[in-house]
């Protein structure tokens, strides 16, 4: 079979498209519990990450690398490539731009995450970062949801108006805020290198949901321990969770219900009202393979 090249963009696919395709293969029967691990290589300038994973007629494998310093140099901080396989014999099919794809995918299970997490009538998205995952989250809950008002929090502030201004452009009341504007959220989206947590969990409304995309460190976090005490807990898989999510780890969990993604999307999770709802991911290859294998078929 042909090797097509996918490169930068992803095609025609869209984040609603990218959504249904994470949604559908979990409503097919995938499970994401005992899915392959992310292998983590240290290099000098950051690290490598090999996901491989393999799903109905396909399989594939993203090789990203995560450099830090880039931003600094003008560059994306996460690079890499993603080898579409045909499944039964594992022949290449396409080779993605694994970052755009990662820009796809992460906002589009975010969004399928919230898509049942947040109240029908949330329209004040407070989202933390002012990079490539604010934007990419911004349109894809912008997809699914009328959200009417975005207050953007980031450590730049030149980088955090240029994104209010996307917003306004959206046709979005718009401005850059402080981390207590969580206190007046509807829904809460971190997508941040930060270490410790950005603002007071105790401040977020009882009706808010808050997701955090922003490590896969198990001694990274973007939100607190008052979070996640307060908040019913959502993640892609207990199995990844556990290994990788600070934001879990950090505050102890312990043998608390945590619901994967694959138990939210097909209506076996409890979403209880008054009280937060918090949806931590980490990233899992399956997403990825996901995505592409939509940007495959609608190249076809």
């Amino acid at each position: 079979m042909p090797l097509q090249y996918a490169v930068p963009g992803v095609g025609g696919v869209g984040p609603v498209d990218a959504v249904r395709a994470i949604e559908r293969v979990l409503r097919e029967g995938f499970d994401p519990e005992p899915a392959p691990a992310r292998s983590a290589v240290p290099v000098p300038a950051g690290e490598l990450l090999l996901m491989p994973a393999a799903a109905g007629p396909y399989a594939g494998v993203k090789i990203a690398g995560v450099a830090p310093a880039n931003p600094e140099r003008g560059l994306p901080r996460i690079t890499g490539s993603y080898l579409l396989l045909d499944g039964p014999t594992l022949q290449p099919l396409a080779l993605l731009d694994g970052a755009a794809l990662t820009a796809l995918r992460t906002p589009a299970v975010t969004a399928a995450a919230l898509g049942r997490l947040a109240d029908p009538g949330a329209a004040h998205l407070v989202l933390f970062g002012a990079g490539p995952q604010a934007y990419g989250h911004l349109d894809a809950l912008l997809a699914l949801r009328r959200l009417t008002r975005l207050t953007v929090v980031a450590r730049n502030a030149e980088r955090a108006e240029v994104l209010a201004a996307y917003g306004r452009s959206l046709g979005l009341a718009s401005s850059v805020g402080t981390p207590e504007a969580v206190a007046g959220a509807d829904v809460v989206v971190c997508c941040t290198t930060a270490r410790t947590p950005l603002f007071d969990g105790g401040a977020v409304p009882d009706h808010a949901a808050v997701a955090a995309v922003g490590s896969h460190e198990p001694d990274a976090r973007e939100v607190d321990e008052a979070l996640v005490r307060r908040a019913e807990l959502y993640v892609e898989a207990r199995a990844v969770a556990e290994r990788e999510a600070g934001d879990l780890i950090m505050a102890g969990v312990g043998g608390r219900q945590v619901w994967n993604l694959a138990e939210l999307v097909r209506g076996d999770a409890l979403v209880p009202e008054g009280r937060p709802r918090f949806f931590k991911s980490v990233g899992m290859a399956w997403e990825d393979l996901a995505v592409a294998a939509e940007v495959y078929r609608s190249s076809l």
